[in-house]
């Protein structure tokens, strides 16, 4: 079984080579870039020749044109800043030589990284994505964030994980959960009611609780602090972006 691997990406130029590097092994590898600016072109086509650039509209958009693409039925799709670790690497080897998969798509764990330290509690430590299907039976929904795969078969889950180095610093931490609060507000308007202080203050303050309490977000220091605070920023500016669509 060949398989083909995916990554989509927009000026991940601190991220796209050690993303690449760890999939050298698949039998093609895809990347579809929104037209970067930063040099993320440049090093991305020098690990692949299937090199497409794309206007982005979602992540689910981006990466559903993309599977298309494949040359293969067997898809891996990747973040910029994730990594395939070896472990993983060789269970998915493992499992593509067999002759028929027990699942059509696997769930597959993953270390995340934030401030330089690996997050092991705040919610991150139960942290999965769909990542490796057949591209027959799996698709992505139509909807902005939270985008995950949906499919007519079995899914399984993997053992081993991928790391994912996700927010390289505030600034960036801050800019992608202002960019997710403005598609969620579009995903979730025509399903929310009326837009009260319950959503812009108890639900902001349950999130932070439910971060840096309940998921023990405690224990991550500063780091699970600050996650559990941008959080709870994001819920709160979703309403308010949703407030602004109504308001046109």
């Amino acid at each position: 079984m060949k398989i083909s691997a995916i990554v989509t990406c927009y000026n991940e130029a601190p991220n796209i080579e050690r993303a690449l590097r760890s999939l050298k092994w698949c039998d093609e590898t895809i990347v579809v870039d929104s037209f970067s600016t930063d040099g993320t072109t440049e090093i991305a086509k020098e690990f692949t020749t299937r090199f497409f650039q794309r206007e982005y509209i979602n992540p689910a958009d981006q990466k559903n044109w993309a599977i298309q693409k494949a040359e293969n039925d067997w898809v891996l799709i990747l973040d910029a800043d994730e990594e395939v670790t070896d472990e993983l690497r060789n269970e998915i080897i493992q499992l593509s030589e067999k002759s028929t998969l027990p699942c059509d798509a696997y769930w597959i764990k993953r270390f995340n990284y934030f401030m330089g330290r690996r997050i092991k509690f705040s919610g991150w430590q139960r942290d999965k994505v769909i990542r490796f299907f057949n591209r027959k039976l799996c698709k992505y929904p139509d909807q902005f964030v939270h985008e995950e795969i949906v499919t007519s078969g079995r899914i399984g889950i993997l053992q081993n994980r991928l790391n994912h180095f996700t927010y390289r610093d505030m600034e960036h931490f801050m800019a992608k959960m202002d960019r997710y609060a403005k598609w969620s507000a579009i995903d979730k308007n025509e399903t929310t009611g009326k837009i009260t202080q319950f959503h812009l203050i108890l639900k902001p303050a349950f999130r932070f609780f439910k971060h840096y309490i309940i998921e023990l977000g405690i224990l991550d220091g500063y780091r699970g602090f600050t996650i559990a605070r941008i959080n709870a920023y994001g819920v709160r500016r979703r309403y308010i972006e949703m407030k602004k669509i109504r308001a046109l």
